[in-house]
């Protein structure tokens, strides 16, 4: 569509802080909404997708130079509506069943708006580009240490569950730990704590595990030894 390709070109020209693509024209079309961000890190500026099914969200960074590319292939044929934000003003567009476009503007102050979207992102503890072999094995790391963008959401809680543990050990300057991990399990929550206290807090950790399974026992020693974890005990 010739005609929409050169709205989001016009809207493009503006610094959009936030899109919202929404109301799709059917049942086929696989996400019910997509939310598109301006963030920025280490004062780079990117733009992340946040796509929404009925159960889940999935998470991917872009860089502005796509975006047009993105809102096209996104829009074209799929949606009815999008709205998106600048600083100053706001483009509300809405597409007919017969490709009919309507777009209209308004000005007005989206500061709070564009603080939100420029909100740096989160200096999690365990962060995209380090290799943490338990991550990678739960799917939730490519090999490469990126975020898979479906794991985005466990990649967050995992962090939030070492930032617990994170602020009860800052109380104390402790050299050694021995932890036990009753009913185990496959342990790969375990094995990231035992990377977080011996790789990032560079604490002598000796962890223990113990469960009634004989395979996963075994399972768990091999993944120990193949991490190279000489002090994680099943």
């Amino acid at each position: 569509m010739e005609e929409l390709k050169n709205i989001i070109n016009e809207i493009l020209n503006d610094e959009i802080i936030k899109v919202v693509i929404s109301n799709k024209f059917n049942k086929d079309v696989k996400y019910n909404k997509i939310n598109v961000l301006l963030k920025e890190n280490k004062n780079t500026k990117y733009y992340q997708i946040e796509k929404y099914t009925d159960k889940q969200v999935f998470h991917e960074n872009i860089s502005l130079d796509d975006i047009k590319e993105r809102l096209n292939e996104y829009i074209s044929g799929n949606y009815k509506q999008f709205t998106a934000w600048s600083n100053e003003t706001t483009y509300d567009v809405k597409i007919s069943k017969k490709g009919k476009i309507h777009c209209s503007k308004k000005g007005g102050n989206n500061e709070k708006l564009a603080k939100k979207g420029h909100n740096k992102e989160k200096n999690y503890i365990l962060k995209e580009g380090m290799i943490i072999e338990p991550l990678i094995d739960l799917g939730v790391f490519t090999k490469e240490g990126k975020v898979v963008n479906s794991k985005y959401d466990k990649y967050k809680q995992i962090n939030r569950f070492i930032e617990i543990i994170d602020d009860e050990i800052k109380k104390n300057d402790y050299r050694e730990l021995t932890i036990l991990d009753f009913g185990c399990g496959k342990s790969y929550l375990t094995f990231v704590l035992y990377y977080y206290f011996v790789e990032i807090k560079k604490i002598d950790v000796k962890m223990i595990g113990l469960d009634l399974k004989e395979d996963v026992i075994k399972k768990c020693n091999d993944i120990a030894k193949r991490y190279g974890y000489d002090k994680f005990i099943i």
